[in-house]
C-alpha cells in the first residue's frame, strides 16, 4: 500500500496521468473522500456481523482477493486517455480503499486472539514494523531494478529496467500496482494458515449483517455506559483522520512542491519506511514505559509539529518566509541536494516514526479499552473512528486545495484534525495495566 497510495503511484497519477499537481490533489482527495463515506456506512456492520458468525478468515480471504484485483486494474492508468478513463481509475482507487479497510476490520478483530493481553502492545507494534520492513524491500527492489537502470550508470545496476519495462510509457511507475497485489497475496497465506480463528456459529452472512445492524445500534447505545471508550473513539476519529490524510497526501505534496520524480519518490519512500519500522517499536516501548494514553498524546504532538514544519517548506522557501535560491546546493549528491529538500526529508522522517508509533499505540489502547466479548463490534467502531471516517481528511484537503488553488493550503488543513483529536484525547481515562 505504501508503494501505491503514498510514494509512487499516487504522485504518478497526480503529476502525470492528471498532469496538474493542484487538480490532481483535489481529484484524489475526492476519491478517498468517497471511499471514506462508503466505509463509514458499512464497516461497523461488518465487524458486528463477523462477531455473530464467529470465523473471520472466509470473509478476510474474499476481501483480500478483491483488494488485490482493484490494485491490478490500476496498472492501466496512463496519461492522455490511453488506458483507464479517469472515472474508472477513480473507481479502482476508491474500491481499493474500501477493501483495505474491510480487511483491517477483520484482522484487527483477530488481534486479541493472537496474543495475551500483556503482549498486545508489542505484537501490535511488531506487526506494523514488519509491514514497513517489507515495504522497504519492495521500494529498494523497484529502485534498483526498475527506476535507476538507464538513468544512472553503476556497476551493480542492470542496463535497462527489469522485465523490459518501458520508461517512456511510465511502466516503472505503473508496475508497482502489480507488485503490491502479488505481495499482498503471497504474504497473506501465512495469516490464513497459522493464525487462530474462532469457531463458526453457523449463522449465514446475510442474517448476520441484518442482525449486525441491530447489534451496532445496541453497541452505540451501550457506549453511553462506556463513555471512556466513546470519547476515545471520537478522539481517534479525528486524529487518525489527520494521520491517514498525511500518509495519503505527503507524497503527492512532495512530488508537486519539490518537483520530485520516480527516483526521488522511491528514495524518499525507502528512507521514511525504514524509520517507520522503528516507529512500531517506539510505540510499543512508549506504551509499556509510560502507558498507552500518554504514548498516543506524545505521538500526536510530534506529528503536529512536524506537519507544520513540512508545510513551511517549498523548493524556494523555508519556514514560510525565508527565501532560498533553488539553484544553491547543500551537497553534490544526485537527489535531495538543496536545504529545503533536506529539511523536508528530515521532518518527514520524524513524522513517519510518530505516525507508525501512534497507530501501534492506538490499536493496543483500543484492545485494552474494549469490553470483553465486544471486541469485534468495538473494532468495527474503531475502524469507523479511523479509516471509516477518512472522508473527513480528504474533504478538508480537497476543499482547501481547490478554494485556494494551493497544495500547501490543502496539506496544511490537516492540522485541524490533529488539534481536535489531541484535545479530546486528554480527557480519556487510561486503562488499567494488565498483570498477566
Amino acid at each position: 500500500m505504501l508503494l501505491g497510495t503514498i510514494y509512487v503511484f499516487a504522485p504518478y497519477v497526480s503529476n502525470v496521468v492528471i498532469g496538474d499537481p493542484i487538480h490532481g490533489q483535489t481529484l484524489i482527495s475526492g476519491w478517498h473522500k468517497t471511499a471514506g463515506i462508503i466505509i463509514a456506512l458499512t464497516a461497523p456492520f461488518l465487524g458486528a456481523a463477523t462477531d455473530r458468525m464467529g470465523r473471520r478468515k472466509p470473509l478476510l480471504a474474499l476481501f483480500t482477493a478483491a483488494l488485490a484485483l482493484t490494485m491490478i486494474v490500476q496498472w492501466w492508468a496512463m496519461p492522455g486517455a490511453q488506458g483507464l478513463p479517469l472515472w474508472a481509475l477513480g473507481l479502482a482507487v476508491t474500491s481499493s480503499g474500501v477493501m483495505f479497510v474491510y480487511t483491517e476490520v477483520l484482522h484487527n478483530a483477530m488481534l486479541t486472539r493472537a496474543a495475551p493481553p500483556k503482549q498486545l502492545s508489542l505484537v501490535s507494534g511488531l506487526g506494523l514494523s514488519l509491514g514497513n520492513a517489507a515495504s522497504v524491500l519492495l521500494l529498494v527492489f523497484v529502485l534498483v531494478t526498475m527506476a535507476l537502470p538507464g538513468q544512472i550508470d553503476l556497476p551493480f545496476l542492470p542496463e535497462a529496467p527489469l522485465f523490459g519495462l518501458d520508461p517512456a510509457k511510465f511502466e516503472p511507475s505503473r508496475i508497482v500496482t502489480l507488485l503490491c497485489a502479488a505481495w499482498l497475496i503471497v504474504f497473506a497465506v501465512p495469516l490464513f494458515l497459522y493464525t487462530p480463528d474462532l469457531v463458526t456459529t453457523g449463522e449465514r452472512f446475510g442474517d448476520a449483517m441484518r442482525h449486525g445492524v441491530g447489534n451496532v445500534m445496541r453497541t452505540l447505545r451501550k457506549l453511553r455506559d462506556y463513555k471512556n471508550v466513546a470519547l476515545f473513539l471520537i478522539a481517534r476519529m479525528l486524529y487518525a483522520d489527520g494521520k491517514t490524510a498525511i500518509l495519503i497526501f505527503s507524497g503527492i505534496y512532495a512530488a508537486g512542491t519539490m518537483g520530485w520524480g520516480l527516483i526521488e519518490m522511491l528514495a524518499y519512500g525507502i528512507i521514511l519506511t525504514i524509520f517507520a519500522v522503528l516507529g512500531g517499536f517506539v510505540g510499543g516501548w512508549l506504551d509499556h514505559t509510560i502507558g498507552p494514553k500518554r504514548a498516543v498524546v506524545i505521538e500526536i504532538g510530534v506529528t503536529f509539529v512536524c506537519l507544520i514544519a513540512m508545510v513551511s517548506m517549498t523548493a524556494t522557501s523555508m519556514l514560510f518566509f525565508i527565501p532560498v535560491d533553488p539553484a544553491a546546493r547543500a551537497w553534490e549528491g544526485p537527489i535531495f541536494n538543496t536545504v529545503p529538500q533536506l529539511a523536508y526529508l528530515g521532518f518527514a522522517v520524524v513524522i513517519a516514526i510518530s505516525i507508525t508509533a501512534a497507530y501501534a499505540s492506538s490499536r493496543a489502547l483500543m484492545a485494552r479499552l474494549a469490553p470483553e466479548g465486544m471486541e469485534g463490534e468495538v473494532f468495527g467502531l474503531y475502524a469507523l473512528s479511523g479509516s471509516a471516517t477518512a472522508w473527513l481528511g480528504p474533504m478538508l484537503v480537497e476543499y482547501f486545495t481547490d478554494a485556494y488553488e494551493s497544495q500547501r493550503a490543502g496539506f496544511a488543513s490537516i492540522v485541524i484534525l490533529l488539534i481536535a483529536g489531541f484535545v479530546l484525547l486528554l480527557f480519556v481515562q487510561p486503562p488499567k495495566r494488565h498483570e498477566h
